[in-house]
């Protein structure tokens, strides 16, 4: 599984931030990936020839995305990346709809596509990797009902899992949670939003996280994940600056 070329892999949310820096870094390991997001994105060539990146515009929120993009590429790893940046506010502060908008965003897109992963069976030894969000351990008060779809996230995806197991299908099924990364318009936000809360400066607020977590370290964790065996892959891992721990 060193080498990546020929399987080709959907990374949905790709157009920036972390799911940017994870389609770069897939290629460059040598998969053809097809870099699906809501609007038009410009990607690097890549330098070593082996793999590619093709840019797919699509509303990955949509019921009947994954089913369409599943059938026209039949990948054999899928990264879910996708979501919305949640509104930065105490929860005094926030209406329904405020509050409620990752469970309309990132758990819509992470259900749909791991129903039709399960109704379609990629082929033996396709690996899906969810990502969701260290909020879903620690908490995020600021953020509305964002912690809780990352946990959802998780949830289901352990979920999905099972059924695969039940199902005979030979497909492994992660989650990954990041930590905050000022590289991110979601986590520049959150920095933003909680440093003014503690009365600190954002630099002095990300410095208690430890070493920055940059697409480019999402990226090369989620190619040596996917290029793991798949009996050694954890259900669930934190993402950090100094890369990938596996949760208990």
């Amino acid at each position: 599984m060193s080498d990546l070329s020929g399987r080709t892999t959907i990374v949905v949310g790709a157009s920036r931030g972390l799911g940017r820096g994870i389609a770069t870094a897939l290629a460059e390991a040598g998969a053809p990936v097809i870099a699906v997001s809501r609007t038009a994105a410009a990607f690097p060539e890549i330098g070593n020839g082996s793999g590619s990146i093709q840019p797919e515009i699509a509303d990955a929120g949509e019921a009947t995305v994954p089913a369409t993009l599943i059938d026209r590429y039949e990948p054999r790893n899928i990264i879910l990346v996708a979501g919305a940046t949640p509104h930065m506010r105490p929860l005094r502060q926030h209406t329904w709809e405020t509050f409620s908008v990752n469970w309309h965003t990132d758990v819509r897109i992470t259900f749909h596509w791991l129903r039709e992963i399960l109704l379609t069976s990629l082929r033996p030894g396709s690996r899906v990797v969810v990502f969701s969000s260290g909020a879903a351990i620690a908490g995020s008060p600021l953020s509305g009902g964002y912690a809780g779809t990352n946990a959802t996230q998780k949830i289901i995806t352990c979920y999905a899992q099972g059924e695969a197991d039940q199902l005979g299908l030979d497909i492994t099924f992660t989650t990954i949670l990041p930590r905050m990364s000022p590289d991110t318009e979601l986590g520049r936000s959150a920095a933003h939003a909680y440093a003014s809360a503690a009365g600190m400066s954002i630099e002095d607020f990300l410095k208690q996280f430890g070493p920055t977590l940059t697409p480019e370290i999402a990226g090369n964790a989620v190619a040596d994940l996917v290029r793991a065996e798949a009996g050694t892959v954890a259900p669930a891992y934190l993402l950090t600056g100094a890369g990938l721990k596996k949760l208990a």
